[in-house]
């Protein structure tokens, strides 16, 4: 009999998770012969069969280069915490039976889950009801551990240093203080890679809780020094010293996660209080998430998806592919989201940032 194995995208979209899905495709067809099932919306799609289809070489042809995913994703998902409604309210309920029924009816010997942390966290609990499991890492936030980088990421810092590069000139112009809000909830990888790269002024990030005077202070001597403009970078996550971080929503009931956003314009408000400079800002959001993976991205997207088809072929489940220096390798799944990978506060890059120049916010 002809193997069958499923693919789903988890969590928040992020340019490279076509890469995956076109890999995995074209490794089970090509010299092996196996079907693969496309899950649509995430995890969701295993409870209306009309979201479970078949993809085929000719299905993944030219996606290559889309940014997004064709099978579709929820951030919102989860079979073990599912939201449905009774006489009008909002119950909480664990449908995981119905997937795990769903599943040993499509005939699917091995399933593929591509996300992050919380993605792989259900991915593992479906495994503790028999589901074989091969997990692939993605978040644009490069949180995940035992690996070196996610796909996703490289494409996003390179957005955001796009965007300042564009920042600093109409900052010089105007002699004014621009405020780049990025992506980044716990960690802030984003905003520290491409807060280097397009040579901010500024960085500040979750693992280190900022002080404005400090940031304030370090904008009033570059006016000083004759340099009467400054760029800040933050990540949506950073919070100042004995603060809490911004959240803009986080109604909804038990299943969706906080939504953050709005530090940028905090600071805005903080710096302009006491600087005698236009202090504006700049939102970048989702354009992070959106528009045509790098190459890198792509590349290591198809090799994920690649190696993700060579362990189901060992049958080796439970584990998750990885980039080790410029091998694809697996570690267990366990392993990867025992905890968040996030910046040292006194590690090489945030030293490095500091020789450079960058206040970090203390």
């Amino acid at each position: 009999m002809t193997k069958r194995i499923a693919i789903l995208t988890g969590g928040g979209d992020c340019p490279g998770l076509n890469a995956v899905i076109r890999g995995v495709v074209k490794a089970a067809a090509s010299g092996r012969g196996w079907e693969v099932i496309g899950i649509e919306d995430g995890f969701d799609g295993f409870l209306h069969p009309e979201k479970c289809r078949l993809l085929t070489p000719e299905d993944v042809r030219g996606i290559l280069p889309r940014g997004g995913t064709i099978l579709g994703t929820s951030n919102r998902g989860n079979p073990f915490s599912f939201p449905i409604v009774r006489e009008g309210r909002v119950e909480v309920v664990d449908v995981s039976d119905e997937v795990v029924s769903r599943i040993q009816m499509l005939g699917i010997s091995a399933l593929v889950v591509v996300g992050g942390e919380g993605s792989l966290k259900i991915a593992r609990q479906l495994m503790d009801r028999g589901v074989p499991i091969v997990g692939v890492p993605k978040t644009i936030d490069n949180d995940l551990l035992e690996t070196d980088v996610t796909f996703g990421y490289n494409t996003a810092v390179q957005t955001a240093t796009d965007a300042l590069d564009k920042l600093h000139s109409t900052a010089e112009s105007h002699h004014r203080v621009m405020v780049l809000e990025v992506m980044g909830r716990y960690a802030g990888w984003i905003a520290l890679e491409s807060g280097m790269a397009g040579g901010a002024d500024v960085i500040l990030i979750p693992e280190i809780p900022y002080d404005i005077e400090q940031v304030a202070a370090a904008i009033a001597r570059r006016v000083r020094c004759g340099r009467r403009f400054s760029v800040i970078v933050v990540a949506e996550g950073a919070f100042p010293v004995g603060g809490n971080r911004v959240v803009q929503e986080a109604a909804g009931g038990q299943c969706v996660v906080e939504r953050l956003g709005g530090v940028g314009e905090q600071i805005r408000r903080e710096l302009g209080s006491v600087l005698e400079m236009d202090v504006r800002v700049t939102v970048l959001g989702h354009l992070q998430r959106g528009g045509t993976p790098s190459s890198f991205d792509r590349v290591v997207g198809s090799r994920f998806g690649v190696k993700a088809v060579e362990l189901i072929e060992q049958e080796a489940f439970g584990q998750m592919v990885c980039l080790s220096g410029r091998d694809i390798a697996s570690v267990p799944i366990d392993d990867a989201i025992r905890s968040l990978k996030l910046i040292d506060p006194n590690g090489d890059m945030v030293r490095h940032a500091e020789a450079l120049g960058i206040m970090v916010g203390r």
